[in-house]
C-alpha cells in the first residue's frame, strides 16, 4: 500500500452521532480523519464553521478535523473528495435511519441509502480505494427467528421498514462487489442500539426534531424538555410486555469500528465479513425508563399507545464472533449508558443549540 495511505481515513457521515464519536479514537490511535457529511441530521456550525460536533471533537483531541459537506448524491463533488486525499479505508456511516419514516418514505430512503452507497462504491472503485467498513444494523435480520441472533441467522426475510431493507440491499451490493473483485475487503457491523455519550459530557446524540430513538427520548423527558414519553405496545411476550433490545454504549460501538479498520490494514484476507455488535443482553423499555430514572433522580412519565410499525417484540445479539475475529467486546453497563446520556443532556438541555 502507497505509505501516504497508511493513515488516512474517510468517515462518511462523520458529523452525526455514532461518526462524530467515531472520531476520537481514530486520532487517539494516530489516523488523519476526514469527514464527509451533508449536515441532514447533524447540527450546523455558524458563519462558515465545522458543524457543531465535530468543533467539540477538535476541543477533545486538540485537534483540527478536516470537512467537506458533501452529499453522496452528489457524485462530482464526493470524487473531488477523493482527488484531494490519498485514502486507506472508507467508513461509511452516512444515511437516514428513522424506522418510522422509512415506512411512510421508503423512496426517500432508498434513494438517500442505496443511491449514495453506490455512488461511493463507484467512486472508490475510481480510486483504488477497495477496503470499507460498513455501518450496517441489526434489522437486517427481520423478525428474529431465534434469539440470540448470531450471524449465522437469515436476513432479508420479512423485513419489517424501509430503513431495514435499505441496509440489506447495500449488504447484498458488497458482496456481489467483493465477489466481482477479489481486492476488496468490507467489514460489516450489523450493531444493534448505539445509545450513550462520551464520557466528557460535551458530545452526545442530539437528534433533529423529535427522536426516534428510546433514549435520547427519555433524557428529554427528564431533563422537563418533552412530558412525556410513549412506549410503543405493553403486550409483547417480553419480560413486561414492552419491547426489548440490545442497548450498546457509543463507546463502545466506536471501538468496534476501530478494531474493524484495525483488522483491514493489517491483513491480507479478502471478500466481505459481517459481524455483529452489541452486548448480547437485552433491556426491555420500562426496565431503560427505570435506569435512567434512578441516574436522574427524575420521574420518567410514560403513556402507554398501540404497538409501533415496524418493531419486533425482542432482539438481541450473540456478540462472540466479534471478540473472536475482532477482539472486541462490549464492556460498558446500561447504569453506564444512562449515567454518560444524562451528563450529556444536564450539560447540553437544548442539545448543540444550548448556549455556553
Amino acid at each position: 500500500m502507497d505509505s501516504a495511505r497508511n493513515k488516512c481515513v474517510l468517515l462518511t457521515g462523520g458529523a452525526g452521532y455514532v461518526g462524530s464519536h467515531t472520531i476520537i479514537p481514530l486520532i487517539e490511535s494516530g489516523y488523519e480523519v476526514v469527514v464527509l457529511d451533508n449536515l441532514s441530521n447533524a447540527c450546523k456550525g455558524d458563519n462558515g464553521q465545522n458543524p457543531i460536533p465535530i468543533t467539540q471533537v477538535e476541543k477533545l483531541v486538540n485537534k483540527q478535523v478536516i470537512f467537506y459537506d458533501v452529499d453522496l448524491l452528489d457524485y462530482n463533488s464526493l470524487s473531488k473528495v477523493f482527488d484531494k486525499h490519498l485514502f486507506c479505508c472508507v467508513i461509511h456511516f452516512a444515511g437516514l435511519k428513522a424506522v418510522g419514516e422509512s415506512c411512510i418514505n421508503p423512496l426517500t430512503y432508498y434513494r438517500v441509502n442505496v443511491s449514495g452507497s453506490i455512488n461511493l462504491f463507484q467512486v472508490m472503485k475510481e480510486h483504488n480505494v477497495k477496503q470499507l467498513v460498513f455501518s450496517s444494523s441489526s434489522t437486517v435480520y427481520g423478525e428474529p427467528q431465534f434469539l440470540p441472533i448470531t450471524e449465522s441467522h437469515p436476513v432479508g426475510q420479512n423485513l419489517l421498514n424501509g430503513y431495514a431493507k435499505s441496509k440489506y440491499y447495500i449488504e447484498g451490493i458488497l458482496q456481489d462487489l467483493c465477489n466481482s473483485d477479489k481486492e476488496w475487503f468490507v467489514i460489516i457491523l450489523r450493531y444493534f442500539n448505539p445509545v450513550g455519550a462520551h464520557p466528557s459530557g460535551t458530545l452526545g446524540e442530539d437528534p433533529t426534531g423529535v427522536p426516534n430513538n428510546l433514549m435520547p427520548y427519555v433524557a428529554q423527558v427528564a431533563i422537563g424538555n418533552r412530558p412525556y414519553l410513549n412506549v410503543f405496545g405493553n403486550d409483547y411476550n417480553t419480560i413486561d410486555g414492552t419491547g426489548v433490545r440490545d442497548y450498546l454504549h457509543v463507546m463502545d460501538l466506536v471501538d468496534g469500528h476501530v478494531s474493524a479498520l484495525k483488522k483491514i490494514l493489517n491483513s491480507d484476507e479478502h471478500g466481505a465479513v459481517a459481524i455483529n455488535l452489541g452486548t448480547g443482553k437485552g433491556y426491555s423499555v420500562l426496565q431503560v425508563i427505570e435506569m435512567f430514572s434512578q441516574i436522574s433522580g427524575r420521574k420518567i412519565d410514560f403513556h402507554i399507545v398501540d404497538r409501533r410499525s415496524g418493531d419486533c417484540a425482542s432482539s438481541y445479539c450473540d456478540a462472540s464472533f466479534a471478540k473472536k475475529y475482532l477482539g472486541w467486546e462490549a464492556k460498558r453497563t446500561l447504569k453506564e449508558m444512562c449515567e454518560d446520556t444524562w451528563r450529556w443532556q444536564s450539560l447540553y438541555p437544548q442539545g448543540f443549540s444550548t448556549k455556553k
